[in-house]
């Protein structure tokens, strides 16, 4: 039976295979080498142990796998959550596209199986402006409040924040701007607030190359456990839900920005997001307005 591996990160959806000759792709494994090829290693761990499962469940090669293989993966998912599920079967539907396209599968047997619907749960990760500043306020370590901040602020993802290097920040005007490299190997400049800006420029040193954020254990760059322990921290501190993670400061940023009047355009440059769409999820997530404000009772 499938083992319950969990994701960590949802599948990406499939893109354009390179191309790659039938004859030149010669087994399952350098099949799915090639598919894991350029992705992050974050993204690399959580398809594999997807597709691992998944080969583990059907015991057969990826050219005999046929559609009921899959459906019966899919019923063997049925404990986990449908974001789980839906994680997972993604995964398995995108490398069975990337072998139809590269020619070593015949068929996309996965084409006809339909992910299950996930409820949105965005709400529910979207913390309040007070908590938000309660939590920051309460951190004195100087690294980890600017850490904080900057997450927040500047709407980073943690491995963002991770990887920022002196030579990413630039004085700009009465403030400064940091260089990004984020998701799908995207670069962006974000502007930040006068009042970030200068917790971040206190930490600056001479070497360009040097990490923003440092870890004590080396002096190299904090790495996302330790951002994860950081935030998991400030936020027992403050009274917050353990649930709270790095990603809720993000979530918070989009949600009050666009509370503030912030155009979602802007918003959207300004974290990374691939679509308006996604952006706009957020006003949807907490509403200001709904007619049950207008009805008696």
């Amino acid at each position: 039976m499938a083992k319950r591996g969990v994701a960590i990160l949802p599948p990406e959806p499939a893109q354009g295979a390179t191309a790659v000759a039938p004859q030149e792709v010669s087994s399952d494994d350098q099949l799915i080498s090639l598919w894991l090829h350029g992705r992050s290693a974050s993204t690399r761990r959580a398809y594999e142990a997807d597709v691992m499962a998944f080969r583990d469940y059907v015991q057969t090669p990826l050219r005999k796998v046929a559609l009921g293989d899959v459906q019966a993966f899919q019923d063997s998912l049925a404990d986990l959550s449908t974001a789980s599920q839906a994680r997972k079967l993604s995964a398995v539907k995108s490398l069975l596209t990337f072998g139809q396209r590269t020619g070593y599968l015949v068929l996309n047997v996965g084409a006809p199986v339909r992910l299950p619907k996930i409820k949105q749960t965005l709400a529910e990760r979207i913390l309040d402006e007070d908590s938000v500043l309660h939590m920051l306020a309460l951190e004195r370590n100087p690294r980890n409040k600017a850490l904080l901040r900057l997450l927040y602020l500047g709407g980073l993802r943690i491995s963002e924040a991770c990887g920022l290097k002196v030579r990413d920040l630039q004085v700009s005007r009465d403030s400064g701007q940091i260089t990004v490299f984020g998701k799908g190997g995207k670069t962006r400049v974000v502007l930040l607030k006068p009042s970030i800006w200068a917790d971040l420029a206190m930490m600056r040193g001479n070497d360009p190359e040097a990490a923003v954020f440092r870890s004590r254990e080396g002096g190299g760059h904090l790495n996302p456990s330790q951002v994860h322990r950081i935030v998991k921290k400030a936020a027992a501190r403050a009274g917050l839900s353990e649930a709270v993670s790095a990603h809720w400061l993000r979530h918070a940023h989009v949600s009050h920005a666009l509370d503030r009047g912030a155009p979602a355009h802007l918003v959207q440059a300004t974290v990374g997001h691939a679509s308006l769409t996604t952006t706009s999820r957020y006003a949807h997530a907490r509403p200001t307005d709904s007619s049950s404000k207008y009805l008696a009772g």
